[in-house]
């Protein structure tokens, strides 16, 4: 995919309404620390918040894609000197937000480095396959910088969602 913040953004306009962050019928966020664990974390939570808004079947696919874009965050991300101590505030946070007829999984980490899919993957290799899975079992994928007082940027992942699959607002 793009470098562009505003290019990678465009598979989440495409074919869909606006998302209007007010239509949000429901969002959730968790912060993750700078340690592996934080995965097993990210997959709990997005169990727990998937079952609580009655989307469950969704698990599979966007656990998978959930683990992948956090793992890409703490691996790629993070300056390797990056403090690992407990009292220091997570840098990694996964939010979660849900319309009607979607699901964006978001993952926002303190680089400003742009995600790179690989032009062609290896699937022998044991890594480098993450944004391939994205592609893969998401709807769209795409990146932004932040703005404002937030430094970084959020790397997010899309999923239609079957209509009356869930309930809530209409987008």
């Amino acid at each position: 995919m793009g470098t562009n913040g505003s290019t990678m953004l465009e598979p989440l306009r495409q074919g869909l309404p606006p998302l209007d962050p007010a239509a949000v019928s429901n969002a959730a966020s968790c912060a993750l620390p700078a340690r592996y664990e934080a995965v097993r974390e990210a997959r709990g939570f997005t169990r727990r918040t998937l079952d609580q808004w009655e989307l469950g079947d969704r698990f599979d696919d966007v656990c998978l894609v959930v683990s992948e874009l956090v793992t890409n965050a703490l691996r790629h991300a993070l300056p390797s000197n990056a403090p690992r101590a407990c009292e220091q505030p997570p840098p990694v946070r996964l939010h979660l937000m849900r319309w009607t007829e979607r699901l964006v999984c978001a993952v926002r980490d303190p680089s400003h480095d742009s995600p790179v899919a690989r032009d062609s993957e290896d699937f022998s290799a044991e890594s480098g396959r993450g944004l391939f899975l994205v592609e893969s079992f998401s709807d769209g994928w795409g990146w932004h910088p932040m703005a404002g007082t937030l430094s970084g940027k959020v790397v997010w992942a899309l999923f239609r969602l079957q209509p009356g699959a869930c309930t809530g607002t209409a987008d």
